[in-house]
């Protein structure tokens, strides 16, 4: 099948389970995860309809996105771990950042933010790739989400669901106004069988909605979770963003 076919199809089981929870189809964005695939097929699934997209590294998508910068409303999410130290290019490359797992990380893209002025637009910061330090047109607040490891898994980045750094960087959050952290993100423990990871989504709803009512200044709205394997699963437990990937673009080479 197509890009566009295979993206006709995932739009209409979101539609599905969205209804089958009493939900509107309207309250889950879907994220394309273009990682490891060419420029050619994020231009074809733009084609198709598509606008929002999520990469894993800074490095890879600097190197293609000289190649879309002129598709006029694409969103392009960095949703993978992030080095403090690339959080200025990662902030003139990306639309957002939802991976955001330390304090430390947050006062960086903070402060990478702030200092960006805003003459370019994006084909010609891209062309740059990060070459012009300065010159980005980027959003403010610049949204973030936060990334709880939900599961505790070694190999995997994200904040401790109870953390003491989870609730330092929220108490913070109204000192870093140039970010503004807009809900949380998971990538729970794989199992062939999707309803495996429905404890895990649910964990993450509850964190979500407790972190809410103890910081109500910190609007914790979004909560990305769900993958092509289980999105129906994370849609039923409350999942407002969906992060697609193979099951869009076909089989991932291995890096």
């Amino acid at each position: 099948m197509s890009i566009a076919e295979n993206l006709e199809q995932i739009r209409g089981r979101i539609a599905a389970a969205a209804r089958r929870c009493g939900r509107s189809p309207d309250q889950i964005a879907l994220m394309a995860v273009s990682k490891t695939f060419p420029a050619s097929a994020i231009r074809e699934a733009y084609a198709a309809g598509q606008r929002l997209f999520g990469e894993n590294r800074v490095q890879e998508f600097a190197a293609k996105a000289g190649e879309v910068g002129d598709l006029e409303g694409a969103e392009f999410h960095l949703i993978g771990h992030l080095q403090s130290n690339k959080s200025a290019w990662a902030v003139e490359l990306f639309d957002a950042v939802d991976a955001l797992d330390s304090i430390r990380l947050a006062k960086r893209l903070d402060a990478a933010t702030a200092e960006l002025v805003d003459p370019l637009p994006r084909e010609l910061r891209w062309l740059s790739a990060g070459a012009l330090p300065g010159a980005a047109r980027v959003r403010r607040p610049y949204p973030v989400l936060v990334e709880v490891n939900i599961a505790g898994e070694e190999q995997k980045s994200g904040m401790a669901p109870d953390s003491p750094e989870l609730l330092q960087l929220l108490e913070a959050a109204p000192s870093l106004p140039a970010i503004a952290i807009r809900g949380l993100m998971t990538v729970p423990p794989f199992t062939d069988d999707p309803e495996g990871a429905r404890p895990h989504f649910h964990a993450l709803r509850e964190l979500r909605e407790r972190l809410a009512a103890r910081f109500p200044g910190v609007p914790l709205r979004e909560l990305s979770m769900g993958m092509s394997h289980d999105f129906e699963v994370a849609i039923a437990e409350g999942s407002t963003c969906v992060r697609i990937g193979s099951a869009i673009f076909g089989a991932r080479e291995r890096h």
